[in-house]
């Protein structure tokens, strides 16, 4: 044993000890470089290999081995979004989402996805009475929505199976036209709708990526249509990408 090393508790073995201790490291404070941990901790370097490789096998840590650092994994990330972690998304997307109406004049949302749809959990209002709606805490679908097309766009799994609602007066049973709007998502880096979700609301989204590159939120900018015209909505999509980049680099993402 390591001179330093606490005595293994009463209840579990010395392997539960360090697993634990590493994870509360981690997430205490990161990126933690490896060889910090392992100072800090008196663990050999094969005991913290040994013990972060289990850890990155269950997503609770994931090891940088060019930076030689250790972050927290995917599954820390996603307890962390959910919950209580779901409040510090919208404290640090707040000055983001500030930004963009006062640059936009339209009202901004910080939106999330649910099973089967979406859902916005935090707005800053425009300066235009024309427009303006209160989308907190209200669901709304994937096919019509410009966060539902960013989430779509970035999906990791097959397209849901049965009829897609693409717009509110058709229901979309040729895929086609959908896939050719989700490439676009990819291509421009942004979703753009028009009145799709209703007659009069344009909107466009950016994808928010957490440090692993998964997309958790989108950033979305909706107004009148009539105030919106295409070259507009096309300025606002790359006002919402570089916000959207800046919370995503917040929460640890790097291209």
């Amino acid at each position: 044993m390591s001179a330093g090393r606490a005595a293994a508790p009463a209840h579990g073995t010395w392997g539960d000890e360090r697993a634990a201790a590493l994870v509360a490291a981690v997430l205490t404070r990161s990126p933690r470089p490896i060889a910090q941990l392992g100072a800090e901790l008196s663990l050999s370097e094969d005991e913290l290999r040994a013990s972060l490789a289990v850890l990155a096998g269950h997503e609770l840590v994931a090891v940088d081995e060019r930076a030689a650092t250790v972050s927290p994994g995917r599954v820390a990330l996603r307890f962390a979004r959910s919950g209580k972690g779901r409040d510090d998304l919208i404290e640090l997307a707040q000055p983001r989402l500030r930004r963009l109406a006062e640059e936009t004049g339209e009202t901004a949302n910080l939106i999330v996805p649910r099973p089967g749809g979406t859902e916005a959990i935090a707005q800053a209002d425009g300066q235009h009475l024309l427009g303006v709606t209160n989308w907190v805490g209200r669901p709304l679908g994937l096919h019509c929505t410009a966060a539902g097309k960013v989430f779509l766009a970035h999906r990791t799994e097959p397209m849901p199976d049965g009829p897609l609602v693409a717009r509110t007066s058709e229901t979309l049973t040729d895929r086609t036209l959908l896939q050719a709007d989700l490439d676009g998502v990819l291509a421009r880096g942004y979703a753009v709708l028009v009145d799709e979700l209703e007659p009069g609301l344009a909107a466009v989204a950016a994808p928010v990526r957490e440090r692993d590159g998964d997309v958790v939120a989108a950033l979305c900018v909706s107004g009148a249509t009539l105030r919106l015209p295409r070259q507009r909505l096309d300025l606002l999509g790359r006002l919402c990408v570089e916000q959207a980049g800046q919370l995503s680099a917040t929460l640890g993402f790097r291209e």
